[in-house]
This record gives structure tokens, C-alpha cells and sequence, in this order.
């Protein structure tokens, strides 16, 4: 047994990973915002739970008797990254639909950006130069830089919708935020229409009607 291994769940008594639902009971998470690391940018999941009304974040620790953390009430949790671009987040949306429900997935761009500062094609040259080595085919083309804010948050929804490790009941919206202000502004969604619902025709059992005394 490894050091840590007494830190793993699938190493603790009666856990199994075959029969594993989901840690829902224990942190009821249902919201991913996808947001910049930027520390200018750092109210965005607050701005994003507002908008929504319904989220509870920061929310609370949940402690046993023993004092081990055991759970949280908050709803919202966030992924950061340079440009909070969504080709850089797809692993956690993947991870956090195994590990709870995800219902909705945000992605927020905000005003001044560092990534607005360069171009993709800028970026794998400079570095290049800089490093001798060659990056281009490592990432995302177009989530190396911000061209235009509709633009990239369209994209990032787009992206998400088709990616395979983003569910297809999953609700996709994107936002621009403005740092100064702390605006908070809806620019795309993409919300799947719902299934219909499934109408089951069931047979009656026959019943003797009149006669006829037609031929």
C-alpha cells in the first residue's frame, strides 16, 4: 500500500466503484462554470449563482462528529483556465457528470482578458522562439486566443455541444463578464428542447356490443 492510499475512496471499506452513483448526497452539484484564472475575474461563479437565482455557493462544509469533511451545500462549482475556453475544460465536464449530475455547464469570457493581448498563430510563435518548440498541434487553434467575445463564447458553446464528453440533456449558456462593473451579461444558450413524452396506447378488451342485423 502506497503512502496516500488511506486518502483514496476506492481503497476504503465496502467502496465499490462498480456500484458507485454519484457523491450527489454529499455535494449536491449541478452547475460547472467554465471561467478565466485571471484573479480579476474571481467573482464570476458568485455573479453566474445570482443570475441564476437557484444555486447555493459558496455554500457550507458539512462535517461529521469527527470533524472529516464529508460534504457541501453549494450547487455551483467552476473550472479555470487561461481564457476560460471550453476545448481546456472538456475533461472536467466528462469527471464531474461521472461524480455528480450535471445539468448546466457555463462558459464566461471577461473584459480585458490576457488572452486578447495575442493572436493563436502570435502565441505558437513566440514561444517557439522562446522555448524551441514546437505547440501548434497541442491545443485547440481557435481557444489559444479571445478574437471577439460573441464570437469566442459562441464558439465554446458550439464546442461543448458537439463534443462527445459533454451530455446531451446537459444545458450550455455563455456569458460575458465586464471586471470593473461586475456586469454580468447572457450572450448565447443552447438549452435541448425536451423528449416527448412517450404515449402508450393500451387495448381495451373486447366488448360485445349490439348485433348488427345488417347482412
Amino acid at each position: 500500500m502506497r503512502k496516500y492510499s488511506d486518502y483514496e475512496y476506492r481503497k476504503q471499506p465496502g467502496f465499490d466503484m462498480n456500484t458507485f452513483e454519484g457523491a450527489n448526497q454529499a455535494i449536491p452539484m449541478k452547475t460547472l462554470v467554465i471561467h478565466c484564472f485571471d484573479p480579476r475575474a474571481v467573482e464570476i461563479p458568485k455573479a453566474v449563482a445570482e443570475y441564476f437565482g437557484d444555486e447555493v455557493y459558496p455554500g457550507e462544509i458539512i462535517t461529521d462528529k469527527n470533524g472529516t469533511r464529508v460534504g457541501s451545500t453549494r450547487t455551483l462549482f467552476a473550472a479555470t483556465n487561461a481564457g476560460g475556453r471550453a476545448a481546456f475544460a472538456l475533461e472536467s465536464v466528462a469527471a464531474m457528470d461521472y461524480i455528480f449530475d450535471v445539468k448546466n455547464v457555463v462558459v464566461v469570457h471577461h473584459s480585458f482578458c490576457g488572452t486578447t493581448t495575442l493572436t493563436p498563430e502570435l502565441m505558437v510563435e513566440e514561444f517557439h522562439d522562446h522555448h524551441h518548440a514546437d505547440i501548434s498541434t497541442l491545443f485547440d487553434h481557435d481557444s489559444l486566443a479571445i478574437m471577439d467575445f460573441e464570437e469566442s463564447l459562441n464558439y465554446d458553446i458550439k464546442l461543448l455541444r458537439s463534443s462527445p464528453a459533454v451530455p446531451k440533456h446537459v444545458k450550455l449558456y455563455g456569458f460575458f463578464y465586464e471586471i470593473s462593473s461586475g456586469k454580468l451579461t447572457e450572450v448565447v444558450r443552447d438549452i435541448p428542447a425536451p423528449h416527448p413524452a412517450r404515449v402508450e396506447t393500451k387495448k381495451l378488451p373486447a366488448r360485445a356490443g349490439p348485433q348488427s342485423d345488417r347482412p
